[in-house]
Order: C-alpha cells, then structure tokens, then sequence
C-alpha cells in the first residue's frame, strides 16, 4: 500500500511537470505561461521542469537509504521554476561550494557532491546560468543534507524506505528555507546527529588526518623466538616505537630519553605508553607486546582515518533521541556511557566497561529501544538456545546440574518448580514443556540487578560476580546479553529523578533479598551500536578490533554508492 501511495504521488508531480512543459518538448501539454518574463526567464524555467522529469523517472539507488525522485521537482514547482542560485550575484552559490568543498569534516566525499563540476560551472559566466548548474546545486545540497542526516547507505536501523527521519526533517524544505534566510551553514548544523559523540569522533578525524600526513614507518618484528616481548628485553624498534607513542599521544613528548646505558632496550617507561596504547585498542594493557599489540602499532594512520570515516557514518544512521537522558553502548570497544541530551549538558555522566556476546557464537545484535524497569536480585531465565546447547547436554551426564548452580524447572503450562531430574523429566524438557531458569542469588548469571529493555532478541544489561573478566582488553564473552562493570553507579543514573531511590536504597536492594521489580519513571533510549574507532570523554580515540567484521561490509556498500554517482557525473 505504501509503494501505491509513494507512485501515486510521483505520477501526480510528473503529471504536473508535463502540463508545464513549453511548446515543442517531446511530452508537451501546453506551454507554459510565464508572467511578464523573458525568454532566458523562461528558457531556463522550461530546461528546469525538463530535469526534474528526468529526475522523477530514474529508478531509485539501491544502496542509497532515502528516495530522492521528486525532490528536484517538489523542490522547483514552489518556486514557479525560477532559478534558485543565481540571486545576489551567486553568493548563496558560492556559500554552498564552501560547505560542500568542507565535506570532509565530516568523513563524506566532496566528490560525491560533484563539486571540482560545480566550481568550474560557477565560474564560467556562461554555464552558471544554465538550468543543469542550478539543478546539479540543488541536488548536490539535498543530497549532502540527507547524507548528514541518515547517511550514505541503508542502515540497520532502517531497512525499508522512506527512513522516518526524513519525514521529520525534509531536505526539500530545510534547504528551501535556508536559501531564504541566507543559512545554509544553519541547515547543514541542523542535519548533524545529536549525539555529542559525533563531534567528537569529528574533532578526532581532524586531527588524525594531520597525523597521517606524516611519515609512517613500520615497527621491525620482535626479535627471533620471541613471542611477547616484556620490560627490560633488547628490541630493534626501540626509537620507532617511541616516536609512535608521541606521535599518538600515548608517550609524552617531553619524557626523557632514555639513557646510552639503555639504548636498543624496551624499558618500563615505553611499556607505560604501550599501556596507553593497548587500552585504547581493546588489548590487555600490560606493557607487553605480542603479536596483536605489534599488529595494532604497525596499522597505518590513513586507515585510522578511513576508520574514523566510517564511524562517522555509522552515527550519522542512529535516529533522533529526544532532550534527556540516554545509554549508548558500543559493542566493539566494549564501552557503555551514559549520556544526557540537551542545552547545556555535560557529557558523558557515567563511562564503563562492558561484556558484549561471543562474536562466534552469539554476537550482540544492534537495538535501539527504552529502559522500562530494573530487577533487583532477577531470576535468570535461560534462554532457549543455550537450553538446548549447554543444560540439556550438562543435565544428560550430571542430573544433579541444577541444584549445583541454583536453577529449577518451571512448567510451561503452570504449576511448581521442578529441581529434580529424571530420564521423563529430561526428555519434557527436550519436547519445550520446561523453561529452565536459576534463582537469585551468588551463583546467579545476571547478578544483584537485570536492566530491562523489552525487545524480541530477549537482550538486557545486568551485573555479574565475575568481575575479574574487565580486566581483559577484549570482552566479547557472553550469550548475547550486555554485562555492565558498574551496575551500581549505571543504577544511580537511571534512577536519577525518583527521589526515593537514594543511592542507599538502591544498594540496598542490590543486597541479597528476593526479587524486586522497580519501573523507571521516564522510559530511557537505549542503543547497541556499532564503531571501530570512537572516541572516549576524555578525548582519547579508541580503535577496537572489528569484532564482528562489519567494516568490509559497510566498504563495500559505500563503493556500490560511489561508483554510482561517479557514472552518473
């Protein structure tokens, strides 16, 4: 029904477009009437309603996350087909290649936007009064416009056309309105995500693209039969890897140097900014450097950047959150923080490490969705997938599995719990008349507290006793659940405008005791998103392994965009 709708209304705007077509055009109705005009007037009214046909008919980019058909047309039909770029002697032309030209900043390709094409036309006093000028400044603001606001290439927030952020925000009218009020720069503004990560990872890519105007030399290998090198061993690449740490900030650079005595040694002082090093790229920060520490230091900076350009993009698919607060999780750097939205914020409130799914097994899926309630000392009930993979299995060779680890079977139709298993039992749960589930209390999987955000994937934020598991540089080590390192202080937060939950009541609560369900007063935004470089409160940029290989992919779709456009330039 809604591709109906959506034809219908290009039929209707085509429609239109052909009864203003002039005398002669091939699918002319009647001329159009041009008050008090002259012929370049209306020379160049019927070249722009003949472009914006053009662009109702082509069938829309599959990669491309919004459908631009009748932009040009709804655009130009407002404005009588009057040009739009060449009032106060192309000053609004001139401001808009400025702005396309700084693309850049913001991770996107100047390129895209065609606008070396677009110079040379402003600049030859012939082709900057033609109809394909002023459409192609059109086209290349709205789509600038639109990829700030949604991105480049569908996301997996949005799989289905339109994406409702453009019909919140039209570009058709920001851009409309911003040539009336003399602001393009405002509705370029206005397009940004609201995230403050965003201008952050911005900030970021800026001056990383400084970095990596120098020169890059790669770290020699470790030194033969040696697979981790530790404090105080002899290494080739001492100088090397001192310049890395200063040149990426890890090492200060007014540290001393080190001694004659010491030349060619890796010291404590290096292995300090190696710490630094690793801790911004999910590593173990131990100061020892192993295969996956050296492979991190020799990572050229240009794909730092290209990292940071699809981060970017990936921001730019979250969707709208309102003023207030918000938790945003990051699945590959295996951070949480806890954001408030609006003039005036300081961000983020809270920052922590997380445990993320298994990326081989039960890799975390990306959500968006609210935080309606917190368990306090939850049941954990088990989800199906790891019944029939892990207890089934466990409960066959050891029937005295559950009471060891303080779960119990609940009947799916109603009635007691059930602790003890028999070959009947056994195979009632293999048939689904069973759920299994494990009390509250120090054995249990989800800890004190169960952060609850309902959604099909059955995925929640929860504390855990295995606290020890933070201390590893990479956390994907879960069934697909998000285990949060300070579930105390992430509590606080929630709870942060019900005034009886004082942080003594919630650490109460958090003690052993039977279950307790709390609702939140005002439903928190929750999103599970996906980065391999972000950047941290402190101004540190973090480059995670890709996890859960996503970046090839997205690569892949931004080429298919690319080449696209590079045709049809």
């Amino acid at each position: 029904m809604i591709v109906g709708k959506r034809s219908f209304r290009l039929s209707a705007i085509a429609l239109a477009l052909v009864v203003w077509l002039p005398h002669g055009a091939a699918s002319a109705a009647a001329p159009a009437p041009v008050a008090a005009a002259g012929a370049p007037a209306a020379g160049i009214a019927a070249e722009l309603r003949t472009l914006a046909i053009s662009a109702a008919a082509v069938p829309t980019r599959g990669s491309r996350p919004y459908d631009e058909r009748d932009w040009l047309a709804r655009f130009y039909i407002a404005r009588a087909y009057a040009p739009a770029w060449q009032e106060r002697g192309y000053k609004q032309a001139s401001a808009a290649l400025s702005l396309l030209q700084n693309a850049g900043v913001h991770g996107l390709s100047p390129a895209e936007y065609n606008v070396d094409g677009l110079a040379r036309q402003l600049a030859d006093p012939v082709q900057r009064t033609s109809a394909r000028f002023d459409a192609g400044m059109t086209q290349a603001m709205l789509h600038y416009l639109a990829d700030l606001r949604v991105g480049r290439v569908k996301s997996e927030y949005h799989t289905t056309l339109p994406d409702p952020r453009l019909t919140k925000t039209d570009p058709v009218e920001q851009l409309r309105a911003a040539l009336l009020n003399q602001r393009l720069d405002q509705a370029v503004a206005a397009s940004e995500p609201r995230i403050p990560l965003y201008r952050r990872v911005m900030a970021t890519l800026a001056t990383y693209r400084k970095l990596a105007e120098q020169p890059f030399t790669a770290l020699p290998a470790l030194p033969d039969g040696v697979k981790k090198l530790e404090p105080g061993a002899p290494y080739a690449g001492v100088a090397t890897l001192r310049a890395r740490l200063v040149q990426l900030g890890d090492l200060s650079a007014s540290a001393p140097a080190e001694p004659p005595a010491k030349a060619g040694i890796y010291t404590e002082a290096l292995a300090e900014g190696v710490k630094r090093f690793q801790s911004r790229h999910a590593l173990n920060d131990d100061g020892v450097i192993g295969a996956g520490t050296l492979a991190a230091l020799n990572v050229p900076l240009t794909r730092r950047v290209r990292q940071l350009e699809l981060g970017l993009e990936r921001l730019r698919w979250l969707p709208d959150f309102p003023d207030g607060r918000l938790i945003a999780v990051n699945l590959p750097s295996f951070r949480l923080w806890a954001l408030e939205l609006g003039p005036g914020a300081k961000n983020p409130l809270i920052e922590m490490r997380v445990i993320v799914g298994a990326s081989a097994k039960t890799p975390t899926p990306l959500f968006v969705g609210s935080m309606r309630y917190v368990e306090f000392n939850p049941y954990w009930n088990v989800p199906r997938s790891i019944e029939k993979g892990e207890i089934i299995p466990k409960l066959a060779r050891d029937p005295g599995y559950l009471g060891k680890n303080d779960m119990e079977l609940v009947p799916i139709g109603g009635g007691a719990p059930v602790s003890t298993v028999d070959a009947g039992v056994l195979d009632g749960l293999r048939a689904g008349q069973y759920r299994v589930r494990q009390r509250p209390g120090p054995r249990n999987a989800l800890g004190a507290v169960k952060f609850a955000m309902p959604n099909s994937d059955n995925i929640y934020l929860h504390s855990t006793s295995a606290q020890g598991l933070f201390k590893r540089g990479r956390r994907d080590l879960s069934h697909g659940c998000i285990r949060v390192e300070n579930p105390l202080g992430l509590a606080k937060f929630v709870f942060g405008d019900q005034p009886q939950m004082t942080p003594a009541a919630i650490d109460a609560l958090m003690k052993p005791a039977p279950m307790k369900t709390v609702g939140i007063k005002t439903p928190i935004p929750v999103v599970l998103f996906y980065s391999t470089a972000v950047t941290d409160r402190e101004g540190l940029a973090l480059f995670p392994e890709d996890v859960y290989k996503r970046d090839p992919a997205l690569e892949k779709m931004l080429k298919v965009r690319s080449d696209a456009i590079a045709q049809a330039h």
